[in-house]
Parts: C-alpha cells; sequence; structure tokens
C-alpha cells in the first residue's frame, strides 16, 4: 500500500516547487502537504459501482443514491490510508528526515521522504508503522461494528474493517516495494551489514510476491473452488505488474548504489592551477598546459578562491582573443554548491551534484585547502563503468 522510494542519502531537505502532474493539494499533516492523484477518481468510480448492488441490499430504494454511498465509502476508506501514509511520516520526522508529501492514488499511497534510513532500526520502523496503523484502525472498527446500528453504516463499518485488516496484514508481506519488504530489508540489513544485500534480498521478495500475485485467479479455483472473475485477472495484473516493477527498480537500483564507492573524488580529481581573475586567458590556458593542469581556479584579490574556468566557455574564445580577455570571462562564480569536500563518498557525490548542477566543481581538503578540480563529465564516465 505505501511507498518509500530509495532517496540519495546525504541530500539536503528540499520541498518541491511544484506538486506532480495530476495531483492537487487537499490539505497538511505534520507539515507535510496531502496530494491526490486524479487517478483516485477511478478508484472511487469502481468502489461506487462494486458495492452498488450490496448497498441496494441493505438499503432499497436509494436509487442513485447507491452510487454517492460507494463514493462516501471510498473517502472514508482513503481516510484510513491517509492514516497509514501519515504514520510513517510522523516516523520519519521523528528520526530527523524532512517529508514533502503524501499522496493518495490508484493503489494506495506514497509517502515522499528526503533522505534515507540511517540504520536498521529506523528503516524498520519507519515501514513497519504503517500496516501496524492499519491493523489498529481495522481492530477498532471491528470492535465499533458490534455497537453501531445495522443499515448503511454497519456495512461502511464492517467494511472499514475487514480493509484494513486485509491492507495491515499484505503490507507486511517480505517484498518490496510493500512495506514488509521494507521491514525484510532492515533485517538483513542488520544481520550483514549492507542495507545494499538487504534492498537485494527484499526485492527478489517482491518479484516472489508479484508472481503469487499473477497466480492467484488460478488459485481461487483450485484451493477455494471459486470460478475467478475476469475482474480478478485484471486486478492480478495490475497489482503484479505494480509489484513486479517496483522490486525489479530496487534490485537495479541498489545493485548500482553498491558500487558507487567507486566514485571516488580524489581520484577522479583533475590537477589545477591557481591564477588572477583579471590574468589573460593566453596566459591562464599557458600555465595550465605547463602545469599538465586539467582545471583551472580564479583567484579574488585577497587569494581566496573565487571562480573556475568553464572548459565549453573557454573553447568558444577564439585563439587570437585569448591574450586580450581576462580569465574571469569564461568563469563561473563559486557558489556554496560548487565547494566540495574531497572525502565524500560516491552517494554523497552524486547527491551534491544533483543539487546544484555544474560542468566543474572545486574540491577542498577538510581544513579548506584546495585539492583539485572534478569535471562532471568525469563522474559521470565513472558512474557508467561502475553500472555495467
Amino acid at each position: 500500500m505505501a511507498e518509500h522510494p530509495d532517496r540519495t542519502p546525504g541530500s539536503a531537505p528540499t520541498r518541491s516547487a511544484s506538486r506532480p502532474a495530476g495531483t492537487f493539494k487537499v490539505g497538511t499533516i505534520a507539515g507535510s502537504d496531502v496530494l491526490i492523484s486524479s487517478t483516485w477518481f477511478i478508484v472511487a468510480a469502481l468502489i461506487a459501482l462494486v458495492l452498488a448492488p450490496a448497498v441496494e441490499e441493505v438499503q432499497p430504494g436509494l436509487g442513485a443514491l447507491k452510487y454517492v454511498a460507494g463514493v462516501a465509502f471510498a473517502i472514508v476508506l482513503y481516510g484510513s490510508v491517509l492514516l497509514h501514509e501519515a504514520s510513517h511520516a510522523v516516523m520519519a520526522k521523528h528520526y530527523g528526515f524532512q517529508v514533502t508529501s503524501i499522496t493518495l492514488h490508484f493503489l494506495g499511497g506514497m509517502t515522499s521522504i528526503e533522505g534515507e534510513a540511517r540504520t536498521p532500526r529506523q528503516e524498520f520502523w519507519i515501514a513497519v508503522v504503517g500496516p501496524l496503523t492499519s491493523i489498529a484502525v481495522g481492530a477498532a472498527a471491528a470492535g465499533l461494528w458490534f455497537v453501531v446500528p445495522g443499515g448503511l453504516i454497519g456495512m461502511a463499518v464492517g467494511g472499514l474493517a475487514s480493509a484494513n485488516l486485509l491492507v495491515g496484514v499484505l503490507n507486511l508481506i517480505p517484498g518490496l516495494p510493500l512495506d514488509g519488504g521494507r521491514v525484510l530489508k532492515a533485517g538483513v540489513w542488520r544481520v550483514t551489514g549492507n542495507r545494499h544485500t538487504g534492498s537485494i534480498a527484499a526485492g527478489w521478495g517482491g518479484r516472489v510476491t508479484a508472481a503469487l500475485v499473477l497466480l492467484w485467479p488460478i488459485g481461487m479455483e483450485v484451493f477455494l473452488g471459486i470460478e475467478p472473475q475476469v475482474v480478478d485477472f485484471v486486478l492480478a495484473f495490475i497489482i503484479g505488474l505494480f509489484l513486479w516493477t517496483g522490486a525489479s527498480a530496487s534490485i537495479a537500483t541498489s545493485k548500482v548504489r553498491a558500487r558507487l564507492p567507486q566514485l571516488r573524488p580524489r581520484i577522479l580529481a583533475r590537477r589545477s592551477v591557481m591564477v588572477p581573475e583579471d590574468l589573460p586567458l593566453a596566459e591562464a590556458v599557458r600555465r595550465a598546459q605547463e602545469a599538465q593542469a586539467g582545471g583551472v581556479i580564479t583567484l579574488a584579490p585577497n587569494g581566496e578562491p573565487a571562480g573556475l574556468v568553464n572548459e565549453a566557455a573557454l573553447l568558444a574564445v577564439p585563439q587570437e582573443r585569448r591574450p586580450w580577455v581576462p580569465v574571469s570571462s569564461v568563469t563561473r562564480t563559486l557558489e556554496p554548491g560548487l565547494r566540495l569536500f574531497a572525502d565524500i563518498d560516491g552517494e554523497q557525490l552524486l547527491a551534491a551534484i544533483t543539487k546544484t548542477p555544474a560542468t566543474e566543481y572545486l574540491l577542498l581538503e577538510a581544513d579548506g585547502s584546495v585539492f583539485g578540480v572534478l569535471v562532471t563529465a568525469d563522474v559521470e564516465a565513472a558512474f557508467q563503468r561502475a553500472s555495467h
């Protein structure tokens, strides 16, 4: 029911400037936007159609209002889904993560959390609290069912109880992208000490779950003696495809991320030279060639690094003009995001580059001294090598 896509750790908390296409905001919970996908209306319509005969049986004579009752139940049901997702959000905030949004969609809900669990314990509790909330809501509704009047109210309370208990139990199945997959990931991570091994194991659990879902309509007839309908095959295909796609993406991502430590800025950095901002471009190029340097750093009058020469901009300046233009004309001013420490690991490196896109970055030692220049093209090439 809940999705919590892996995000690159070390990325700074940021709130999306715009909502995802096809969603609209209906409120906030714990400081996070609550969004509804346009696909939710498809679910509401389907629920209204499926429940219409049962509503007519419980409360005859409603006419078209029986569909309104179905939509009302869909709203109540997704209110419990929102509680499930909100519990993920509250637990994530408890551990210091920013939650940008909670989205309700066709297959349930998704909580967008900035960053990733730093320990197996955090992974476990952020994941398991959702199913536990659904089970608690289901148990409360089941208890309430014995005291509420019959009719539509009794039908709604009973449906809410069964739906939440089912969602809570199914979400504990140990396979990504279900919450139970993250619980399994936390366990394997705790035992092996490797988060990527945990993700891969949970991804395979998700693939097995997807295969079982696809076979479920056949199992209905073999084990329960119930003849499957066309809708059973359609739903099994949609849910199975969702699970298989999410699990496969997690496996692929984890395999790549396991190799990311190979992206070491100290190895990828280019030797650099430092020159005054007002130095003629031709002289700056001559000094770089003489030092066999692949990067040029400009210095402010106070001797502090001020900018990085952009290689593309440099090559665009004709040879005959280079003696007459200052090197500062082809530099990018050093914004905070362009200064990186040379000892950051591969995932932090990719997070930093994604946050502040540029073609060159200044690499610094822990004491603030200059180590060299990191060129994005070199990082991309190393990433491609690590991905194969």
